[in-house]
C-alpha cells in the first residue's frame, strides 16, 4: 500500500478506507525532546542506568510520546494537510507494547466512522482506527482517532 496522499476532504473519505503511513526510527533525541517538551524526566524513561535494572531492561517511551508519533506519522499520509479542523479526542487507547530507542514504527489507519454534524455545516467527524507498530511487527499502539475533517466548498 503506498503511503504518499493527496489532502481529502469529508466528502473524499469512506468507511473501511485504510492508509499506510511511511516509517519512523525513533531516536535518542526523540526521548531527550519528548521530556523536554512535556517536563516528563521519569527515570524509566531518561535514565539508562536505573531503566535497565527495571523491568524492561532499558528505556522505554512515554505512552503519551508513542500516542504523538502516531499523530505524526498520520499527519505525513498528507490526507489531512488544511483539511482538519480539530483533533477531538479518543474513544480508546491501548498501548500493548513499549517503544524503544532504535526501533523503526509505522502505522496503519482506517476510516471506522463517518458522520454529519448537526452543529456544522462546513465539516463532518471522522473516526479513524490506528494501529502503530514496530518493524518487526510487533503493535505498539491501538486506538482510534476522531477528527473534524472539513467539506469541500
Amino acid at each position: 500500500m503506498p503511503y504518499s496522499y493527496e489532502p481529502h476532504y469529508f466528502e473524499d473519505l469512506d468507511v473501511g478506507q485504510r492508509f499506510e503511513s511511511a516509517g519512523r526510527t525513533v531516536t535518542e533525541t526523540d526521548f531527550a525532546l519528548h521530556s523536554m517538551f512535556t517536563g516528563d524526566w521519569t527515570e524509566l524513561h531518561t535514565n539508562k542506568e536505573y531503566s535497565e535494572d527495571g523491568p524492561f531492561g532499558e528505556r522505554i517511551a512515554q505512552g503519551p510520546m508513542t500516542f504523538i508519533l502516531s499523530t505524526g506519522l498520520f499527519q505525513r499520509t498528507g490526507i489531512v494537510e488544511r483539511t482538519v479542523v480539530a483533533f477531538l479526542g479518543m474513544n480508546y487507547m491501548d498501548l500493548p507494547s513499549a517503544v524503544r530507542i532504535g526501533e523503526t514504527i509505522s502505522c496503519e489507519f482506517e476510516v471506522a466512522e463517518k458522520r454529519d454534524l448537526e452543529s456544522r455545516d462546513d465539516a463532518g467527524l471522522v473516526v479513524v482506527d490506528v494501529v502503530t507498530s514496530n518493524h518487526e511487527g510487533e503493535v505498539k499502539l491501538e486506538g482510534d482517532m476522531k477528527f473534524l475533517f472539513k467539506n469541500k466548498e
